[in-house]
């Protein structure tokens, strides 16, 4: 048996499940299309992942939170409230940390510095137990699995066996195809440009969902540039896939001025100081999360709506229930892939992401259609529930990550 534990994909899932399962007799392996390189030094692509007050310990306790501090000490912005607005109303609902037991929601961080510091630890952990092997510029062609292991044969023609086999190759997991496991799929029609903007005026650290007519905006505010002190937030703007193509090609002025137009001026004007990047949106619900020998973690095995910002929260607690059973298994001497153990993951972590894939899919209907009754609900949900304690109370505990 070539590894107990064979990962597909070396993305922030598949290199923390890695650096969770090092130094506890099991042998694991990552196989990752991209080069050495782009895992080693990923470049910015324009993601801010808002992080739990929970996921942020989790970050802690796989040792990527100091890593990160270490080489970019203002990485981490505090997201302290959230505000949801409708159409070109200045009202807004808003979550206020203090419903939280916390002084703030939650925390904000570039994706490629997660991404950097997870492979700086896997590295570590390579050093330290050397019981993971990292197959880099390499990508799982076949697989398929049997009573005894799972067989995966590379693109390159080399052939690997397995205990177990772990997608952890994106929401649209070719691994997971490979294995005979569907999903749902829900095309929203539209696609989303992310970059960094620079803007005059404070954004006093508050998330804004702005679910306008024919656009959606998300603001995720990020520490003051600590060179100029210029104010700083990663913008998502959600248009259709052709206008966001005329957008990303405008000169940075005109850009500027385009975001600062969509934006009503409400941040003064604003400056594109980042790369642009453009992805589709797409909400992905596999039909099972295992398969015999098989398992799916990270966006592989649920792909969400950004509107709840939850995808790597989730994430990361599939990530620690799936290696936790692991640990003890093999601990236990017990078989790391029998039946029950993958049917416990897959029930904990349905029960965990479900409700909310499903909710934020139909928040995300509801709030980007502008017909004039849905304009008139929308409106009126966001007034209600301003004024009901106990739905913000939730919310609150939702971003937080105490739900």
């Amino acid at each position: 048996m070539d590894y107990d534990i064979l990962i597909s994909g070396a993305g922030p899932a598949g290199l923390c499940l890695a650096g969770s399962l090092s130094g506890h007799g099991l042998r694991v392996g990552v196989v990752e299309q991209q080069p050495l390189a782009a895992i080693e030094n990923p470049a910015y692509d324009g993601r801010e992942i808002a992080l739990t007050q929970q996921s942020a310990q989790m970050l802690r306790d796989l040792g990527l939170w100091d890593r990160i501090v270490a080489d970019e000490p203002s990485a981490f912005s505090p997201l302290r409230d959230a505000q949801v607005l409708n159409g070109p109303s200045p009202f807004a609902m808003v979550i206020d940390h203090q419903l939280s037991q916390h002084s703030e929601l939650g925390w904000l961080v570039s994706n490629h510095l997660i991404r950097r510091a997870a492979f700086q630890e896997l590295r570590a952990a390579q050093h330290k137990s050397q019981d993971i092997t990292l197959l880099a510029g390499e990508q799982v062609a076949r697989a398929h699995t049997d009573a005894s292991a799972a067989h995966v044969t590379l693109a390159s023609g080399k052939q690997l066996r397995a205990r177990l086999l772990v997608a952890a190759d994106s929401r649209f997991s070719a691994t997971r195809r490979a294995l005979g496991i569907g999903a749902d799929m829900h095309d929203f029609g539209r696609s989303m440009l992310l970059c960094t903007m620079a803007h005059a005026l404070p954004h006093q650290h508050v998330a804004w969902e702005w679910f306008g007519y024919g656009q959606t905006l998300a603001l995720l505010p990020m520490n003051d540039d600590p060179a100029t002190g210029a104010h700083r937030s990663c913008v998502v703007l959600t248009l259709p896939h052709h206008t966001l193509e005329a957008l990303q090609d405008l000169d940075e002025t005109a850009f500027g001025l385009e975001l600062t137009r969509r934006f009503d001026n409400r941040l003064g004007a604003m400056q594109l100081v980042s790369t642009r990047h453009l992805y589709p949106l797409v909400g992905v619900r596999p039909h099972r999360l295992v398969a015999p020998r098989f398992a799916c973690v990270g966006d592989a095995a649920v792909g969400m709506h950004p509107v709840t910002a939850h995808g790597f929260n989730f994430g990361l607690r599939g990530i620690t229930a799936l290696a936790g059973e692991l640990r003890a298994a093999h601990a236990a001497g017990q078989d790391i892939a029998a039946p029950e153990l993958l049917a416990r993951y897959e029930r904990a972590h349905r029960r965990a992401t479900l409700p909310l894939y499903l909710a934020t899919t139909f928040i995300a209907r509801l709030y980007t259609t502008d017909h004039p009754p849905a304009r008139l609900l929308r409106d009126a949900a966001l007034r209600l529930a301003q004024n009901f304690p106990p739905f913000k109370r939730m919310v609150a505990a939702t971003l937080s990550g105490r739900h």
